[in-house]
């Protein structure tokens, strides 16, 4: 690792850290546990995520990883367990009040708004965090710090030059990194992304993952994610979830030489993707 890299890795820990109580974690899963009547879908998850890191969460088909960012988001009321938030807990809390404590996340299938344009959709993204409620009383053109905040935003996702254009008519890539804006813009320094690159060619992958790791400064990570080339490529940590349960949780290289992970999961991933890349 290069000395501008660690002082820059340096920087985004500490930039975390302001948001969390002393000696706290960004994000606490304790014994979490998610039945659907008799059957338990997250079976006593404990994880622990430090300010700043970036963890992604991996594990095959049907082993629950939706279903736990849906528990930490607030989307499901847990059957057990508790979830901390910056050392609170928020298990039992409703999205919205989740969001406002410091939470964002994105959906695996796009969640903008089609019909507004680029800078439409992200200045509304950023209303409430500066203060603005609900009135009709009060033009949006007049709001200039949520005009300034919208176009920063627009240039950190790289879509400045598509202001005016209805999001419906983006690209799909474009549209993904429209999502992530939006997920950034309340000022949320723990963020989700669900599967943030299904459906990307590589090189639009290989751009996202700058992209995600750009706009991720200062903010602690976790995201859901098949492509172990943006697994390896973004996390500090990997979370490997098999039936429910998190059988590891280590660096990428300890992951990855883990024999327990190589037998559940990661050995057959990597077999696939050798053979389709020999393949092509």
């Amino acid at each position: 690792m290069s000395s501008a890299t660690s002082t820059a890795d340096s920087g985004r820990f500490e930039q975390a850290m302001s948001h969390v109580h002393a000696g706290g974690y960004a994000l606490e899963l304790r014994d979490l546990r998610k039945h659907f009547g008799k059957t338990e879908i997250i079976r006593g998850v404990d994880l622990a995520v430090r300010p700043g890191e970036r963890v992604a969460i991996i594990g095959p088909n049907g082993a629950g990883k939706s279903t736990l960012f849906n528990l930490i988001s607030g989307r499901f009321e847990p059957s057990s367990g508790e979830v901390l938030l910056n050392g609170h807990r928020i298990d039992g809390k409703k999205p919205f009040e989740i969001n406002r404590l410091g939470l964002s996340r994105s959906f695996q299938i796009t969640n903008i708004f089609p019909k507004l344009s680029v800078f439409e959709n992200l200045r509304c993204g950023v209303l409430w965090s500066l203060g603005y409620r609900y009135t009709l009383f009060r033009f949006l053109a007049g709001m200039d710090d949520a005009n300034e905040r919208a176009e920063e935003l627009m240039r950190m996702i790289r879509l400045d030059k598509k202001a005016d254009t209805l999001a419906m008519n983006l690209t799909y890539a474009e549209q993904r990194a429209l999502e992530i804006g939006i997920t950034i813009a309340g000022g949320a320094n723990v963020i989700l992304l669900d599967e943030p690159t299904a459906g990307m060619s590589k090189s639009e992958t290989s751009r996202f993952i700058d992209l995600i790791r750009e706009v991720t400064v200062g903010k602690t990570l976790l995201t859901v994610e098949h492509d172990m080339g943006v697994v390896f490529g973004l996390a500090d940590k990997i979370a490997v979830v098999v039936y429910g349960e998190v059988i590891a949780f280590d660096t990428p290289e300890a992951v990855r030489a883990n024999p327990k992970v190589q037998e559940a999961y990661l050995g057959s991933v990597l077999a696939d993707e050798q053979a389709a890349s020999v393949g092509h």
